[in-house]
């Protein structure tokens, strides 16, 4: 039987203690943006591709299955567990790095990979994304980009539940 390299994209899945050095190697400018990523859809996509486009580098800081759960999205969310969404996530021509956080917020992983460009999708106002006033303080930029696609993993799970005669 064969045997098959494995993908390139889960090169670029880079664990929080390993992030210091990993993101020392990326050009600049760096773009940073967080979220659970659950099921990916059209959406996700366009705005991870307009966040890229507004450096050099992205780094997607993804939310842990805990840290998705405390977010009352639902008791089966996350649908797609961590490991499988930084993958998902990877093999993304836009994304450079991901890595992922466990609290509720990603305050301490913005400090860590203290990005040049701060971005946060259309339901965030940009005096409400997490880390703006410190990037904003940096001299960097923070974008709230607006939605180009009227798509949401919770509106897609409520599709599928309203077919199964579930809600």
């Amino acid at each position: 039987m064969p045997s098959y390299p494995q993908p390139s994209f889960e090169d670029k899945i880079c664990p929080p203690e390993a992030l210091a050095e990993r993101i020392a190697a990326l050009p600049r400018p760096l773009v940073f943006t967080n979220g659970c990523f659950d099921i990916l859809h059209r959406g996700h996509v366009t705005y991870l591709a307009q966040a890229r486009a507004l450096g050099a580098s992205l780094v997607v800081g993804l939310n842990t299955d805990a840290s998705v759960r405390r977010q009352g999205k639902g008791d089966d969310r996350p649908i797609n567990g961590e490991a499988n969404r930084a993958a998902v996530l990877a093999a993304l021509e836009s994304v450079s790095l991901v890595t992922w956080f466990d609290s509720d917020t990603p305050a301490d992983l913005i400090e860590t990979v203290r990005p040049d460009v701060l971005v946060k999708g259309g339901d965030w106002s940009v005096e409400r994304i997490v880390g703006a006033a410190e990037t904003l303080a940096r001299g960097g930029e923070v974008h709230s980009i607006p939605f180009l696609f009227d798509t949401s993993t919770t509106a897609t799970l409520g599709k599928i539940r309203a077919s199964e005669g579930r809600s």
